[in-house]
């Protein structure tokens, strides 16, 4: 009776295997494509734009400095988080002179670490601004071209600290636990015009962002994140744009990657029946492993506190 089953099991997942690139999204073609980046200046924007461009894209790049870049086609100077008018004006120009956007890469971003009390209140509306907003205007001003031609991609640079929060990031989290929302609602959206939506969760990278975001990081992130270590920019955009390409709807980055991101899957849309499968038997075990992760975040915070506490203590003796 147990070999029937396990011949059932057998036989069932590789049906599964069989029929999955039938209900897959047909990849995106980068050769002649239009794509449109934000935050493209630097970093992984920066080389999310090389990536496609050594696909044979023609680069739209939108950024709040002025860029010059041999990769580029096109470069617009505008904040996306200020005004949804001027973001659609520079789309607008955009497809004018190169055509219909084919994919929007939304990568303008920004991050502050700090204690919950000692972030500016100030700051919690910037951050919103920048990694939510900043994402809406440009989607907003690409869809209704991209539902015309019942063709497109649509990518959501989040980040690991948009699936878990941290400690000293409870003004960056949310602005990237944000973008979820909307991706896996905009997606509903899409789906039936053939416009697909990606959220990638990169890890810690090593741009000029992340590098500024280290000098006011408290001691706790900072020894939270360097539990997982650091990527390249360059390693971390040709993941994600596979991914956007082949229309996954999640991009994750290395083994603790995967492993938060079928631990936060809930209830994302899956762009094949395998993906979901793998989902539901690896499950059981993420979670496992994640309560040894929290834990351990949790003890390097009680140090943290305790260490802190001492040193007060013997600065009174003194």
């Amino acid at each position: 009776m147990l070999l029937v089953v396990a011949a059932f099991i057998v036989a069932f997942v590789l049906l599964l295997y069989m029929i999955s690139p039938l209900i897959s999204p047909k990849p995106l073609k980068l050769n002649g494509a239009h794509v449109v980046v934000t935050g493209g200046s630097s970093g992984i924007g920066k080389w999310i734009a090389m990536e496609c461009y050594k696909h044979g894209a023609f680069i739209t790049l939108v950024a709040r400095d002025e860029v010059s870049h041999t990769h580029v086609v096109l470069c617009i100077s505008v904040d996306v988080s200020k005004d949804y008018t001027q973001v659609e004006s520079v789309i607008k120009q955009a497809q004018e002179k190169l055509g219909p956007v084919d994919m929007l890469v939304n990568c303008a971003g920004m991050s502050i670490s700090g204690k919950f009390e000692e972030v500016e209140v100030d700051r919690f509306k910037k951050l919103m601004e920048v990694n939510y907003l900043g994402s809406v205007y440009p989607t907003r001003a690409v869809v209704t071209t991209m539902k015309e031609r019942r063709m497109g991609r649509i990518m959501f640079v989040s980040s690991q600290a948009g699936q878990i929060g941290l400690f000293g990031y409870t003004a960056y989290s949310p602005s990237k636990f944000a973008l979820r929302g909307l991706a896996e609602a905009l997606q509903m959206e899409m789906k039936p015009y053939n416009i697909y939506v990606t959220v990638a969760y990169p890890p810690d990278t090593d741009t000029p962002g992340f590098a500024e975001e280290n000098k006011t990081k408290p001691l706790e992130t900072r020894l939270i994140s360097e539990t997982s270590g650091v990527c390249q920019p360059e390693q971390v955009a040709k993941v994600v744009v596979k991914d956007a390409v082949q229309g996954n709807f999640t991009s994750s980055f290395g083994p603790d990657g995967y492993m938060l991101s079928a631990l936060t899957c809930g209830m994302s849309p899956v762009t094949s029946i395998t993906e979901g499968l793998q989902q539901i038997v690896t499950m059981g075990l993420f979670r496992t492993i994640a309560l040894f992760y929290l834990g351990s975040f949790d003890s390097i915070v009680r140090r943290c506190m305790i260490q802190r506490e001492q040193s007060k203590a013997a600065d009174k003796r003194e």
